[in-house]
């Protein structure tokens, strides 16, 4: 039985008998739906967009000019497995974002699943391949690119032409600068710049997040602990300082843990280059 005719569908669009779509979805000139792909209320997708199943969108996304969403994974050892991406509600991925399919299950570490929380920016020429897993409310700017397996926390911000490497994990509120590359775990609210180099906090992101003025400075005391105290402690020393001065601050203790369960490392204070508070604010 063919599909009934979708009343925003674009004639030239073409969509598979297996997608499930309401009928206020806008579908653009020439974008192509193929497979089992679900897409919630209120999603827009733009010309010349391709979304590939198995694929699940939530609601009040909008999918930009040739954007692919549901590619296979970029990878060697993929041969055809059925796996999938899942993306949450709000998010606006411009002109050719894409977004890969994971590694399967058993295939190394495969997980299946490449998950995008909500409300995330994917600014054009983005990349998130296999098996990310990203928080909601980040950004990444134009031509960011996450390698396969990245972690990204809420309300991370990758900047242009920025990599993260596969594996990475970025906390909550970090920033990466514009043309830079993380091959290391960013801690929450670190920003870095080049490659892994520590450039200070990201202030204005804590005060986004609605961090309590007493939070921000337990983060600002336990980021100087590591990188300002002379003669530098070794990670470990430093992390027991913080905690024992700093510990009842509930973000400091997420940053401890996070450093302590990073596992390609975090860059010590060799990797800590100064930048003026109102410099770092503006960066931010």
């Amino acid at each position: 039985m063919p599909r009934p005719a979708l009343p925003n569908a674009h004639p030239t669009a073409l969509v598979s008998d297996d997608a499930r779509l309401p009928d206020d979805v806008q579908i653009g000139p020439y974008a192509v739906i193929e497979g089992p792909v679900t897409v919630g209320p209120g999603c827009v997708v733009g010309p010349h967009a391709h979304l590939i199943g198995p694929l699940a969108l939530g609601a009040n996304n909008r999918i930009g000019s040739g954007t692919v969403l549901g590619g296979d994974p970029q990878h060697l050892g993929y041969k055809g497995e059925r796996t999938h991406v899942e993306i949450g509600d709000g998010n606006t991925f411009r002109e050719h974002v894409t977004v890969h399919r994971a590694m399967p299950v058993g295939a190394g570490p495969g997980t299946g699943v490449t998950r995008i929380g909500n409300r995330g920016f994917f600014m054009a020429g983005s990349h998130v391949a296999h098996d990310c897993v990203v928080g909601d409310d980040v950004i990444l700017a134009n031509g960011a690119l996450l390698g396969g397996h990245a972690v990204v926390g809420d309300r991370a911000f990758i900047s242009g032409n920025s990599a993260v490497h596969q594996f990475c994990q970025i906390g909550r509120g970090a920033m990466v600068a514009g043309v830079s590359a993380a091959t290391k775990d960013v801690p929450p609210f670190w920003i870095v710049q080049g490659i892994n180099m520590v450039r200070g906090l990201n202030v204005l992101g804590m005060k986004r997040a609605g961090m309590a003025p007493s939070d921000r400075a337990a983060v600002r005391k336990a980021f100087r602990i590591i990188y300002y105290t002379r003669p530098a402690l070794p990670m470990s020393e430093a992390l027991l300082r913080i905690e024992a001065e700093l510990g009842a601050s509930p973000v400091v203790r997420e940053i401890v843990a996070f450093i302590r369960g990073a596992k390609r490392g975090v860059s010590g204070p060799s990797k800590f280059r100064e930048g003026s508070e109102d410099e770092l604010s503006a960066a931010a």
